[in-house]
């Protein structure tokens, strides 16, 4: 591999177009000047050992673009919903260290009161480069789609409180998961557009004419309209009735939404996610890792907000009702998934990269493509018998650049 400080490096890049089998990626300034098939003259004698020339196969690393999580909420023992400022930036590092050079740090329900104070801490988070963003799951949803949210801390919709919210985050506040059925939801959608907020929908009891006559609303409004973990935490799909989940597939198929999907292996089976991406291509979805404080720790007892989580074979539940409490899982962890089950790795990339990008305003990145921030991992092909849980089977974390800069493992 060649020395990251010369800002280029050779190996099998997954661009946009598809695998360039023998790549040669370039940035300048932390920007990607260059992504051409490599010369004779490109390999520097550091990337072979003895200086000769190296045309083993698969010596060179695979290149993808830098991940982006934009539901996330925590890792090694620290939830951004109610951890201090060295915890979720400890969180927010572990999910860097596998390959998420963008991050959301998502909240839970909490009474805006509360949920303000910790949304300042997360801004702090954000300001010193943490984190990207921040996104609201709550508390303006539906008690009876819960999920693994406190229903006591859930709210009806409430303007000021959401005017509150979003001046604690000082702009930081990227995302806000709304039920269509909350009230005042109008008034919600409005300062999401006055605000550039991603207007997601999730956590909901609403049927399929209430989502559709909410996303058509949004949609006039300018905004952004995302799903919230697809599937998750709303009425199941019947065929007589499609529900909330069914409307927000139909608009991401039409090119009116994007679909947030946790593709690992236990919030949504492999069919159902190839199903999805049958439906609305790569660029209707955005792979999310919902992840809380267990990711990157063993088994055992956990909090996910307020409420007692018990981690057991790599899952989370609630101890009370056993409902699922967010993942243990990476962005990495289910790139490799998909890589190990033959997935296009052109379709891997946008819906691990560049959808996210593009949703949640951050065109500068998402893709290994000249002009795109150079946000870069450098890994192995995806392991055999790769297992649903714990980084895909890599042992070994992928080497990542941000910005064109090497990050430390």
């Amino acid at each position: 591999m060649a020395s990251l400080d010369d800002g280029h490096v050779i190996g099998r890049a997954i661009t946009p177009e598809g695998v360039l089998p023998d790549a040669y990626v370039a940035w300048r300034g932390g920007v990607i000047s260059e992504v051409r098939p490599a010369a004779p003259g490109d390999r520097s004698p550091e990337q072979v050992p003895g200086g000769a020339p190296d045309d083993a196969p698969g010596a060179d690393p695979l290149i993808l673009p830098g991940l982006v999580d934009v539901h996330d909420h925590g890792a090694l023992g620290h939830g951004f919903p109610g951890s201090d400022a060295e915890g979720c930036a400890a969180a927010a590092a572990h999910h860097r260290r596998w390959g998420t050079t963008t991050l959301f740090a998502s909240t839970v329900s909490a009474l805006p009161a509360d949920l303000a104070r910790q949304v300042a801490v997360l801004a702090d988070v954000a300001d010193d480069g943490h984190i990207d963003g921040i996104h609201l799951e709550g508390p303006f949803i539906n008690a009876c789609r819960c999920g693994a949210q406190d229903p006591r801390a859930i709210v009806p919709g409430d303007p000021a409180a959401l005017e509150m919210l979003l001046d604690a985050g000082r702009g930081h506040v990227r995302a806000v998961t709304l039920a269509p059925e909350t009230d005042r939801i109008g008034d919600l959608l409005r300062i999401c557009a006055e605000r550039g907020l991603v207007a997601s929908f999730g956590h909901t009891d609403a049927g399929y004419d209430l989502t559709a006559r909410t996303i058509d609303a949004a949609n006039a409004l300018g905004l952004t309209v995302t799903a919230t973990h697809l599937f998750n935490a709303m009425p199941p799909v019947h065929h007589r009735e499609p529900g909330a989940a069914g409307a927000l597939l139909a608009a991401s198929a039409r090119g009116e939404a994007i679909v947030e999907l946790i593709a690992d292996g236990v919030h949504l089976s492999d069919a159902m996610v190839d199903l999805v991406r049958a439906t609305t291509g790569a660029d209707g979805i955005t792979l999310v890792s919902d992840a809380m404080a267990a990711a990157g720790m063993p088994d055992g007892d956990y909090v996910l907000g307020t409420l007692p989580v018990i981690v057991d074979g790599g899952v989370a539940r609630l101890k009370d009702g056993g409902n699922i409490a967010g993942g243990t899982s990476t962005i990495f962890d289910q790139v490799m998934r998909m890589l190990h089950r033959g997935i296009d790795p052109a379709d891997i990339a946008r819906m691990a990269s560049a959808t996210g990008a593009k949703a949640t305003g951050f065109a500068d990145r998402g893709a290994v493509a000249v002009g795109k921030r150079a946000d870069l991992l450098l890994c192995d092909d995806a392991p055999e018998g790769t297992p649903p849980h714990h980084h895909g089977g890599a042992t070994t974390p992928p080497t990542v650049i941000v910005a064109g800069e090497r990050k430390e493992r």
